[in-house]
Formats: structure tokens, C-alpha cells, sequence
């Protein structure tokens, strides 16, 4: 098992990853919740899928010596809204929660982000934990604090900073995804090496294949390098007001892609890919990457595929852009990679860049455009 330390200024904790810890959940929350002086409160609430619950439910209580009160949170992210918040919260008094109560986020990320959010806000807060159980969740949004729940104009524009007393990432729950869903998560993974981890890129670079086979040992470590960068950036920038926003490399055009199709055709992951993409194509312009190095870094973004095809308006995307959280008094933030393992965010990416970038995104996305891009970038 691998432990990872989160140490902000506002928190401190742990986030294990590793196999079987669903099995020994309840002594090691006792053990990680020194608020409650080493046992568990009276009143425990786990926030899940009903598809995760009947896949993982028995497993998640046998360690309880009461089972915790469930709480469900239908699949979509057109469930990840104020409504939902509002409708579980209330389910929570009825059910006799208090400010001593103690909430266990189990599912993957949306489940997580609203989870988060709702023990947050509940009597001004209340602990919870993170089991995450997709390995999007598990090396990127369970950890770090941020919480939330999408508007109908953009996503997670309501949420809080609220960090988790623990993190438990049990590698065994995630035999029973889908491949979609793995690669998916993996984007993440891609992402974590290409903005602070060059030796991440080199070993999903050289285990492709054990990491799509699901080998225990090569998703231990891609997990857990993930994780560490991310704690690492987040203990050095808890609020995101400065190197924290390099963790949304991808995410401008992803979440505008997201938008724009009503969150029903792409995998969060796969609009990740493809903002990657994009991102990539105006870092090689810019000149903060070669020609070469974007030609690696997408052809590795590729090897996790395959991204599904996109049929629409670039135009459409940019204007999506336009409520990206980074944004700040009308400046766009972008971020863009410098090398390979390092990133940075530019303040000065231009509406004509990102529809140059936009356009030559979904010109990657038709599904019989196999390009030379080597050529095709030395040619621009």
C-alpha cells in the first residue's frame, strides 16, 4: 500500500492507495479520525450510486459494526446540481444527522465532488471521508479539497474548498469498470505526468499494455505518482490562486466540450483528451513545446484511447470558454505546457488561438483521420 501526505495549511491527512482496504474501512477511518478521539460516530452516512452500492455494499459495511445510513446519488452529471445537495441534506436530518455526524463519499468522482459539497455546507460543515471507487476519483478528484455541483451555464461553479479527513483508494474496485471507463481515468493520469512528471510519461509510455490490463503493480504505481503529484501541488497552492490552476491543463476546452454536448456523449476523461489536444497544438505554435515533444505527448494521449469522434462547432466551444473558472476579470487563463513534466498558465491565449486550436482538434477527432502529425506540424 502506498500512503501519500496532503499537508495544507488547512488540513492535514493521508490518502492510501492500495488493495483491499475496503474489507478494514471502519478501523482505519477510527485510525485517520482523531476528531472523534480514535472510534466512529454515532451517526454514519455513505453517500453512493445505487449500481455502486449493489456491486460494492456488502464488502463496504462488513467492517462496520453498524451499517452506515445510506444515502443515494443517482448516476449523470445531471444529478450533480444544487437540487440534489438540497434533497440529500434534507434526507440526512430526517435520518437524525447532526454536526457530530460523519459522511463517507463512496462512488466515483461526481459522487465525491457532491458528497464533498454537501458536508461542507451541512450545519457550516461536518468531516467526511473519500472512497473513491473509479480511477478518475482516485488519482485526481478525491484528493485536493475541491468540492461542488454544476450550473445549467458551466460546471462546478458552486462549490467550496472542504478537504476530506482521509482518503481510501482501493485498487481491487476497479476490476469491475469498463474499459471505456479505465481509459477515461487515465487521461488524468496522462495529464499529471505531462504538466509535473516526466518519468510518469516515460512509464505509460513503456507499460501501456500491463496498465490497460489492469496489472495490479503497474496501476498501484501510476495511481500513487499521480496522487503525489497532485498533493504535491496542492500543499504548495491550497486555493488555487496560483499553481494549482496548472492541474486544469486540458480542462478549458474539455469542460466547454462537456457543455456544449450536455454532458451525454464524452466521459469526463475523454473531454480532458481531447482539451489535451488542443491545448498541446498551441503550445507547440507558441513555441513552449517542440515539434517533436507535442508529437509524443498526443501520440501518448492516443495510446490510452480511443477518444470518441466529435461533430461540432468550434466557434460553439470558444463561447463555452467563456465561464471557465479560471477566468478572472475577464482575462482568459490557459494552461500550457513548457517541456515535458512541467506547465505553466499564460494570461494572453486569444480567442483566434483557441479556434485555430479548437479546429485542429476536431479535425483529429474524425474517425478515419490518421495523420502524420510530425509532418503536419513542421508543415504549419
Amino acid at each position: 500500500m502506498q500512503t501519500i501526505r496532503v499537508d495544507t495549511p488547512s488540513a492535514r491527512y493521508e490518502v492510501y492507495a492500495g488493495s483491499g482496504l475496503l474489507a478494514t474501512l471502519a478501523p482505519r477511518i477510527e485510525r485517520a479520525g482523531i476528531i472523534f478521539g480514535g472510534r466512529l460516530p454515532r451517526r454514519v452516512f455513505v453517500l453512493t450510486s445505487p449500481e455502486i452500492w449493489a456491486l460494492w455494499g456488502e464488502t463496504f459495511s462488513q467492517s462496520f459494526a453498524q451499517s452506515p445510513i445510506a444515502l443515494f446519488l443517482p448516476s449523470g452529471e445531471k444529478h450533480k446540481t444544487l437540487a440534489s445537495v438540497e434533497k440529500l441534506a434534507r434526507q440526512m436530518i430526517v435520518a437524525g444527522a447532526d454536526r457530530g455526524s460523519l459522511l463517507i463519499a463512496f462512488g466515483g468522482g461526481i459522487v465525491g465532488d457532491v458528497g464533498g459539497f454537501l458536508a461542507a455546507i451541512f450545519m457550516r460543515g461536518i468531516p467526511y471521508v473519500q472512497v473513491p471507487t473509479t480511477f478518475l476519483a482516485q488519482v485526481d478528484s478525491s484528493v485536493g479539497g475541491k468540492t461542488g455541483v454544476n450550473l445549467p451555464e458551466g460546471k462546478n461553479l458552486v462549490g467550496s474548498f472542504h478537504h476530506p479527513l482521509a482518503v481510501f483508494a482501493d485498487i481491487g474496485v476497479l476490476g469491475t469498470l469498463s474499459g471505456r471507463e479505465l481509459r477515461a481515468g487515465l487521461m488524468e493520469s496522462v495529464k499529471a505526468g505531462i504538466i509535473r512528471d516526466r518519468a510518469l510519461v516515460r512509464f505509460m509510455e513503456e507499460n501501456f499494455e500491463a496498465i490497460l490490463a489492469r496489472d495490479p503493480k503497474a496501476l498501484e504505481k501510476v495511481i500513487a505518482a499521480s496522487i503525489r503529484m497532485k498533493a504535491g501541488v496542492v500543499n504548495r497552492d491550497e486555493r488555487e490562486s496560483g499553481l494549482r490552476m496548472i492541474l486544469n491543463f486540458g480542462h478549458t476546452l474539455g469542460h466547454a466540450i462537456e457543455q456544449v454536448t450536455r454532458y451525454k456523449v464524452l466521459l469526463h476523461g475523454e473531454a480532458v483528451g481531447w482539451g489535451m489536444v488542443a491545448a498541446l497544438h498551441i503550445a507547440h505554435l507558441r513555441g513552449t513545446i517542440t515539434a517533436s515533444q507535442a508529437d509524443r505527448l498526443e501520440n501518448l494521449i492516443h495510446l490510452y484511447g480511443p477518444l470518441p469522434a466529435l461533430k461540432l462547432n468550434a466557434a460553439k466551444l470558444v463561447a463555452a470558454t467563456g465561464a471557465d473558472k479560471k477566468n478572472i476579470g475577464g482575462v482568459r487563463r490557459f494552461v500550457l505546457p513548457v517541456g515535458i513534466g512541467d506547465a505553466g498558465v499564460v494570461e494572453d491565449v486569444s480567442a483566434n488561438e483557441l479556434l485555430d486550436a479548437a479546429k485542429y482538434m476536431l479535425a483529429q477527432t474524425a474517425p478515419d483521420r490518421a495523420p502524420n502529425r510530425t509532418v503536419e506540424r513542421k508543415a504549419r
